[in-house]
């Protein structure tokens, strides 16, 4: 049980050593867990991009409320904003890095994060499971990533910036042969599912019909539903009912409301209405979401 007032957001700079690049940091996740574990052992977010390599131990790491299994070869890549916490064994081992948007970004001026299926949606798992053989590849990449950071060698940002585009790479095959998704940039329907996306961040608390956005984005509802069936293997009401729950479960996390208040902030007069929505959609109510928390 947690308790806990709000989600705190960390800041790259928390994280920053005296020998680390600029905007990027990278441990053992031994040594993570036992110096920033004042940090992580409560649900948060974040301001930066974070990949995270299970090579030992096991656990349970939740994302966005939804729970993944830890094992040797669990591996994970988290976006900006995302909530996450994890209760882990005690004999946990691998590897975690995380940087800007700016810090690859500035590096390939041509690639973009968001072409990386675990990064371009919050619809996409992120999470991939490793073989054997691939886990000795990636331990490989993330031990060069973690040791390359430790020097003080000249074009170090460059070098990390090669080695982490090479992970996301790897990653981002094993990922689409794992999950029925293609890479965004040989998808026709991404860069108008990224609009979409976008304009559910802006619009969600006052718009949840999917004719309105199809209205936006010049085009009929159901072709719409065409680039998110084809993008997430979900309708497009489902795609902006995700993120208006997402944004109920972070809000009853900081109880800064009473749970019909956020309900209405969210756009529902009817709290009985929006618990049984919320029912549907997680199988839970509001209060058991919130008993597991110790909130209640």
């Amino acid at each position: 049980m947690f308790n806990m007032k709000k989600v705190s957001v960390l800041d790259i700079q928390q994280f920053h050593d005296h020998d680390s690049a600029e905007d990027f940091y990278a441990n053992t996740l031994e040594d993570h867990l036992i110096t920033r574990h004042k940090d992580i052992a409560l649900p948060h977010s974040h301001n930066f991009y974070l990949a995270i390599l299970f090579t030992h131990g096991s656990g349970t790491h939740e994302v966005d409320f939804t729970a993944y299994n830890v094992n040797p070869g669990a591996l994970f890549f988290l976006n900006p904003g995302q909530t996450h916490h994890w209760e882990l064994s005690a004999d946990t081992k691998g590897f975690i890095f995380f940087h800007t948007r700016s810090f690859y970004e500035l590096q390939y001026t041509q690639s973009t994060l968001g072409q990386f299926p675990f990064y371009y949606s919050m619809h996409n798992a992120p999470c991939i499971n490793l073989n054997s053989d691939e886990i000795s590849k990636m331990t490989l990449l993330f031990e060069s990533v973690y040791s390359e950071n430790h020097t003080v060698n000249t074009l170090k940002s460059q070098a990390l910036a090669n080695f982490i585009s090479l992970i996301y790479i790897q990653s981002t095959r094993i990922y689409t042969s794992q999950n029925q998704v293609t890479v965004a940039t040989e998808n026709p329907y991404y860069g108008k599912f990224r609009k979409f996306e976008t304009l559910i961040e802006q619009h969600f608390k006052t718009e949840k019909s999917p004719a309105v956005y199809a209205s936006l984005m010049a085009m009929t509802p159901k072709h719409l539903n065409r680039i998110t069936q084809a993008v997430t293997h979900k309708t497009a009401t489902d795609v902006i009912l995700d993120r208006i729950l997402l944004e109920a479960k972070k809000e009853m996390i900081l109880q800064r409301d009473s749970l019909s208040q956020i309900a209405e902030s969210l756009g529902y007069d009817d709290y009985a209405y929006f618990s049984r929505l919320f029912k549907n959609k997680t199988g839970e109510t509001p209060s058991g979401f919130l008993n597991k928390y110790g909130k209640n």
